[in-house]
């Protein structure tokens, strides 16, 4: 299963999605190549047999999901690249605030997955590895005056040590968000110093607890810790409404290999979010942002089809026209992500155990509250849904997880069920056996949320998952 932005929807358009899947699926196959050519743009134009307008259209897209770069000139060509998940962590990150992300809802994503990173962590750590550990810790004093110290932060250290590439991207972006949330806090400042150092203290008996291997007091006194810093986050929050974006850091700088339009991307998005982000609002004429940003029209331009991409703002033509705001889509950055991940090299134990996390962490909220009548209904069509496409049920697991209502754990499910699909779907023929037998389990699982059941739900949810294993290639 694949997931584009809505945007590109028909003819040249289509076609240049059909290419762009691809390229990405031929640079997977060889192992991610990273510096290999696959082509000039007349060699690759030849190949697939379309024009030099959809084919750059499909360069485009491999470029946006930072899968490979395009040289132009003597000795170019299309060459593989090593993705870079920073923009599209950074998407995700000001989706999740549009979205009225709080801090009950960072609460419970942190409870669900920095504790097991603590567990990974104090199971996995080798002796080169305790070093970065205790060096994390010690900066961490003279860093207490930042409200962005997210570059190092100590929990993303942490989340590294798991040796788990997925828990380690899902707590960098649960990271990035609390620390947004912490910048709009009015804390007294004796208030401010005391929560700092007894942060400082748990964090010391944590890594502590890792270094010894002593996985159970380490993810013990992670959730604790977790728990104390909800609890001063709720108390000192400024009350900002949910959809209401934070007021945007500095403007992000052009780094190694990040293209002018990457950068200008960055910051019409950022003042997109700090206005408030209001869906219609025209942000201006293409000759406004030409003035406003002093950048080229190509560069411009280029800007414009990255925030299309990302389902940020549209260009609208004509009198009255101009970059209209628009309800930001995560889809294209979900797709990026995943194949971050993917070139990464995860391990279908890797990934099973963060989704187990969550999904069993959005069954817990499903039957402590009860499912509503409709709730019960969108269970019921999302369990023939799946049966239909024959699919491992991400319809039906990605419902659940919408009606937990938790859109931290919503969006990360998307990413889990995006990689196990790519990973799933040649070995795993749509035979009407394999369709009966997704409907059972997936019946059994509703039947038992639909009871309040929560112990039964989650252990029929294991199981399902620890069976999908096994349809990994």
């Amino acid at each position: 299963m694949y997931y584009f932005s809505s945007v590109l929807v028909s003819g040249a358009d289509k076609r240049a999605v059909q290419i762009a899947r691809q390229l990405e699926d031929e640079i997977i196959a060889r192992g991610w190549p990273v510096g290999e050519v696959l082509g000039s743009e007349t060699e690759l134009q030849a190949r697939f047999g379309v024009s030099r307008s959809v084919l750059r259209e499909a360069i485009r897209l491999v470029e946006h999901h930072q899968v490979g770069r395009m040289r132009r000139g003597r000795n170019g060509g299309l060459f593989v690249a090593a993705p870079d998940p920073g923009p599209a962590t950074r998407a995700l990150v000001i989706y999740l605030e549009f979205a009225g992300t709080g801090v009950e809802h960072l609460l419970q994503a942190r409870l669900l997955l920095e504790p097991l990173a603590a567990r990974l962590a104090a199971a996995a750590v080798t002796e080169e590895g305790i070093g970065p550990l205790r060096d994390a810790l010690e900066v961490e004093p003279a860093r207490w005056d930042e409200w962005d110290p997210r570059s190092e932060d100590l929990h993303v250290t942490l989340g590294r040590s798991s040796g788990n590439v997925v828990l380690q991207l899902f707590v960098d972006v649960l990271i990035r968000l609390t620390s947004r949330s912490a910048r709009a806090l009015r804390p007294r400042p004796e208030e401010d110093v005391a929560a700092r150092h007894n942060d400082h203290a748990r964090h010391v008996q944590i890594i502590e607890a890792v270094i010894a291997g002593d996985a159970a007091t380490a993810e013990i006194t992670m959730a604790d810790h977790l728990e104390q810093t909800t609890n001063w986050l709720i108390a000192n929050r400024a009350g900002r409404p949910a959809g209401r974006p934070l007021p945007r850091s500095s403007a992000p700088s052009a780094g190694a290999g990040r293209k002018l339009a990457e950068v200008m991307a960055d910051r019409i998005h950022d003042d997109i979010a700090a206005d408030g982000w209001r869906v219609g609002d025209v942000l201006g004429s293409e000759t406004d942002l030409l003035h406003r940003y002093g950048v080229s029209r190509a560069a411009l331009r280029e800007a414009v089809r990255l925030l299309e991409h990302h389902g940020v703002a549209v260009m609208r033509r004509g009198p009255g026209g101009g970059l209209v705001v628009q309800a930001p889509d995560p889809t294209a950055s979900i797709h990026t992500i995943a194949l971050y991940l993917d070139y990464e090299g995860l391990s279908p134990a890797d990934l099973r155990v963060v989704r187990e996390a969550i999904e069993l962490g959005c069954i817990r909220a499903v039957t402590a509250d009860g499912a509503s009548p409709e709730g019960a209904d969108r269970l019921r069509a999302a369990v023939e849904r799946a049966a239909e496409l024959g699919d491992s049920g991400d319809v039906f697991h990605n419902e659940l997880a919408e009606l937990g209502g938790n859109p931290v754990l919503a969006l990360f499910l998307r990413i889990s069920t995006e990689l196990w699909a790519r990973h799933s779907r040649t070995e795993r023929p749509a035979t009407p056996a394999v369709a009966d037998e997704v409907r059972r389990v997936h019946e059994k699982i509703l039947d038992a949320v639909l009871a309040g059941d929560d112990g039964l739900a989650q252990h029929r949810m294991r199981r399902h998952l620890q069976a999908l294993t096994a349809w990994w290639h």
